[in-house]
Formats: C-alpha cells, structure tokens, sequence
C-alpha cells in the first residue's frame, strides 16, 4: 500500500484527500496542512515511486502504468482507512488522477479542487512531450525535468516551486521516472474525453495568471462544464498552492464550506 499520513480532527468532519503531482511528494502540500486540519480530516498520500512510497516497488509488475493504476493505488489506501467519500485536492498531473477517479468511482467524490490543472496540451506543450520522448533514454532524467520545469515556471518568482518540484524529482528512481513519463502516451485521448464528459461533481480551478501553458484550456472547459468554476490567482505561476498559498486556502476552504 502507498504510504500515506492522516490528520483526524474528528469522526463527524468530512476528509479532504491531497493529490500531488508528478516528480513531488505530498509533502508539495506543507503550506495548505495547517488551514486544512484546522476544518476537515487531511488524507496525504505519497504516489507510487513518490516520496515515501518509493520504495515501495516491490508490488508494481506492470510493464507500464495507467492512470486507472494510480487512481486504483489511492482508493485502495482510502478503502483501507474507511474512508467513503471526500474532497479531493490535486495539483499538476495530480488533476488528471482526480478527473480519473471521479470517471472510475463517482460515488468517491464529494468535489474537486484542482490546481494547475492540465485539460489539454497545447502545441508547446504537445512539442515538449515529444522532444522528451525523443531524448529520454540517451539523457540523465533530471536534465528532462529541470528543463520541463523551466518551460513551465520560467519566471523569477516561480523560482520557489520550480526548486520544490525538482528537489522531489531528484528523489526518483530513473526506471521509476520513464514508467511515469510513458504516460504522457495516454494524455491527450484522456484530456479530450474529459472534455467531453463533465464531472459530475462541484469542482474549482484555482489557476495562475502567468500560467501560460494550462490557463487558456481551463478557461474553455469552464465555459462549457456547468458543474466548474475557476478562481485566477493573479502574479502567480503553475503551482498556485505553493506560490500564493494563503490565497489558495482562502479560496479552497471557502468552496469546500459552499458545496
């Protein structure tokens, strides 16, 4: 089972689950733990390959991995904890995670909060993926990941997140790192069914405004999603929750009491 951490404020509270991104750890979320537990049950899980449950290898056989997989490893730790439903918090790919799991297991979600969300990729983007494919087995992953860092938090004040992300990533395993890499093969069919097909829960976008890759598309699918709002944190880049963090729990708590 993927290591995890709770922080139980009481049986009568609802519990909000924090999902990180790719290359981080749920220690990503260290700014919203004190906001948070003060008002819900926290449920922190570390993916797999990530963080504390990196060593936890042993049990994944799989030639590759799936979105569906990963959701799988997370409701199996909420199973185990009897956890039923909750909030869900996502960052990054983190948001693909929460999108899977409100496809695969509805009944499990009682909202999403997603953070620098990813609902497309643009032609940047798109251009990145493939240089990365292109150069993943003849170059050290690190140097694939700070230069994706930079592409994606290329100012000066992202500097914060930007060093977060890549000192997470810098604790994977290269092996570990390709299987999660692959699947940015499955992306784009994903991002375009979720398109397609709303949540059908409420769900919040808290976005940067100099997030230039992921902004626009979210904009668009707010627009179309009845259940969707969207919440732009201004001087704020990718990862909102670590660069404006008082303004994100501001944001996130005051939806969560609303829905």
């Amino acid at each position: 089972m993927l290591y995890h951490k709770t922080h139980i404020k009481s049986h009568n509270h609802e519990w909000v689950v924090f999902i990180h991104g790719a290359g981080g750890s749920s220690s990503i979320w260290f700014k919203q733990l004190r906001d948070f537990k003060k008002q819900f049950n926290v449920l922190l899980i570390d993916l797999r390959g990530h963080g504390k449950s990196k060593d936890l290898l042993q049990k994944y056989y799989e030639e590759s991995y799936s979105f569906e997989f990963i959701s799988n490893d997370i409701l199996e730790v909420m199973d185990h904890l009897e956890i039923h439903k909750a909030h869900f918090v996502g960052v990054s790919l983190g948001t693909i995670i929460i999108r899977t799991i409100g496809d695969i297991a509805p009944h499990r979600l009682h909202s999403a909060i997603m953070c620098g969300a990813i609902t497309r990729l643009n032609v940047r983007s798109r251009f990145l993926v493939a240089v990365g494919h292109l150069f993943k087995r003849v170059v050290p992953y690190m140097w694939l990941y700070r230069l994706f860092a930079w592409i994606i938090m290329p100012r000066k004040h992202h500097e914060k997140s930007r060093n977060l992300f890549i000192r997470e990533a810098k604790k994977l395993y290269q092996k570990e790192f390709l299987k999660w890499f692959k699947l940015t093969n499955e992306v784009n069919p994903l991002l375009k069914y979720f398109h397609e097909k709303e949540l059908q829960v409420p769900t919040l976008y808290v976005m940067g405004s100099q997030d230039y890759m992921f902004l626009p598309p979210v904009r668009s699918i707010v627009e179309k999603h009845q259940m969707s709002e969207l919440q732009v944190i201004e001087n704020c880049g990718h990862v909102c929750n670590v660069e404006r963090p008082h303004v994100f729990n501001r944001l996130s708590i005051a939806y969560l009491k609303k829905v």
